[in-house]
């Protein structure tokens, strides 16, 4: 059952928030595979939420103590990949801060693909925090 389409919703504004990501193909109205959804739509979505997805979890690994602006590389990883994958509440709060910003097409798509494209969303979420760890050490000391 799909949900009526809201009049408020700004989808030309949030599709115009969106980087381009080079070497990537124009995106398509609706992507119809889950893949392409992943690569023009995901990845574009993740990638304008950068600084926010950081900070998100800078402030949880601050939350649970996690020394990770003292930690060598290799435990700052594990560290982060055991946060990113057993708590629950941060996993749902990434997830949330990409889905808030599809569009009711997207929208409609993620909910008849919901498991298998938050699955995605958070591999693609994880990969962009631990490639970011200077930065994401630098909203940690901002934070505390």
């Amino acid at each position: 059952m799909s949900a009526p389409a809201s009049p408020t919703r700004p989808d030309d504004a949030l599709l115009a928030l969106r980087p381009a990501i080079a070497g990537q193909p124009a995106a398509i109205p609706t992507p119809a595979t889950v893949a392409d959804f992943q690569q023009q739509v995901l990845r574009p979505i993740l990638k304008l939420q950068h600084a926010v997805l950081l900070a998100t979890v800078a402030d949880f690994a601050h939350d649970y103590r996690l020394p990770l602006a003292v930690a060598a590389p290799t435990e700052a990883t594990r560290l982060l990949t055991e946060l990113l994958g057993r708590n629950a509440r941060l996993r749902a709060t990434l997830a949330g801060l990409a889905v808030a910003m599809l569009t009711q097409p997207e929208l409609a798509f993620y909910r008849q693909h919901r498991s298998e494209l938050t699955r995605r969303l958070l591999d693609l979420a994880e990969q962009r925090v631990l490639s970011s760890l200077p930065e994401l050490r630098a909203y940690l000391s901002a934070a505390g």
